[in-house]
C-alpha cells in the first residue's frame, strides 16, 4: 500500500477496527504508575502485570514509596511477571529517578523520558498518549503486527514501525490508537489464527490477499515478532 492509498483509506480503516475492538482496560492513569506497569509489561500477559502493579501500588503508593522498597521485596511482589529479577531492580531505580532527577514528577517529553533505564520508545509513548494526553503512537507487538499485516509498514524495527505511522495517521487520531489496535489484535488479527472472515476491514489487508492465495497463511499466521521497550 503506497503512502497516498494509505491515508486516503486511512479513516475507513480506523473505523473498521474500532467497531471491532472491545474497550480497553486501563489499570492506571497515574503517569507514574502507567510508567511502572508497563515497564513491566515486556512479554509478560496484562492480567499478570495488572495484578503485579496493583501489588506495588498498594503497598508503596507513590514514586517516593517505591524507590525506598527493598528489591528482595519488590521481587517477591511481582513474582509471575517475565524478566522479574530485571524488572525489580528497574522500577525501583525508575523510581528514584522521578524523584531525584525530576523532582517526583514524570516527564512529559519522549526525550527525557527515554533517559530511565528500562524505557525506550515504546513504553514513553504508553505514558506520554494513555497517561498524559500527549499525542503519540506506542507501537508494540500488536501495533507493529497489525500494522505490516495491513501493509501500512514493512519493517522489524517497530521505531520504524512507528515512524512509518506517523506518515499516515493524522496527528488527531494518535490519541488512544494504540489501546485500539492491542483489542483489536486481541481478538480479531491475532498472532497465530487470524480471525480474516470476521474481520471488517479485510478488503484493505495485504496479508489476506496474500493468504488468499496461500490459505495456509490464514491457519498460521506468521511468526510473532516480539518488541521490547
Amino acid at each position: 500500500m503506497n503512502l497516498k492509498a494509505a491515508r486516503e483509506s486511512f479513516p475507513a480503516i480506523y473505523e473498521g477496527i474500532r467497531s471491532q475492538a472491545p474497550p480497553h482496560h486501563f489499570e492506571f492513569r497515574d503517569p507514574f504508575w502507567v510508567l511502572i506497569t508497563t515497564i513491566m509489561s515486556h512479554r509478560t500477559k496484562d492480567e499478570v502485570t495488572d495484578a503485579a502493579a496493583r501489588g506495588l501500588h498498594e503497598r508503596y503508593k507513590d514514586a517516593e514509596g517505591l524507590s525506598k522498597a527493598r528489591y528482595e521485596d519488590v521481587l517477591e511482589l511481582i513474582s509471575k511477571v517475565g524478566f522479574k529479577t530485571v524488572k525489580a531492580k528497574r522500577v525501583i531505580d525508575a523510581a528514584g529517578i522521578i524523584i531525584r532527577d525530576f523532582h517526583g514528577k514524570v516527564p512529559d517529553t519522549i526525550e527525557e523520558l527515554t533517559t530511565i533505564p528500562g524505557v525506550g520508545r515504546k513504553t514513553a509513548n504508553v505514558v506520554l498518549a494513555d497517561a498524559l494526553g500527549k499525542p503519540a503512537i506506542a507501537v508494540d507487538t500488536h501495533v507493529h503486527r497489525v500494522s505490516n499485516r495491513l501493509g501500512w509498514s514493512s519493517t522489524k524495527n517497530p521505531d520504524e514501525t512507528e515512524e512509518d505511522l506517523k506518515k499516515i495517521i493524522p496527528v488527531e487520531y494518535w490519541l488512544g490508537f494504540n489501546p485500539m489496535l492491542v483489542e483489536f489484535g486481541k481478538k480479531i488479527c491475532k498472532p497465530v489464527g487470524p480471525r480474516c472472515s470476521e474481520c471488517s476491514i479485510s478488503i484493505y489487508c495485504k496479508y489476506f490477499r496474500e493468504s488468499q492465495k496461500h490459505p495456509k497463511m490464514k491457519q498460521s499466521g506468521k511468526k510473532e515478532e516480539k518488541i521490547g521497550k
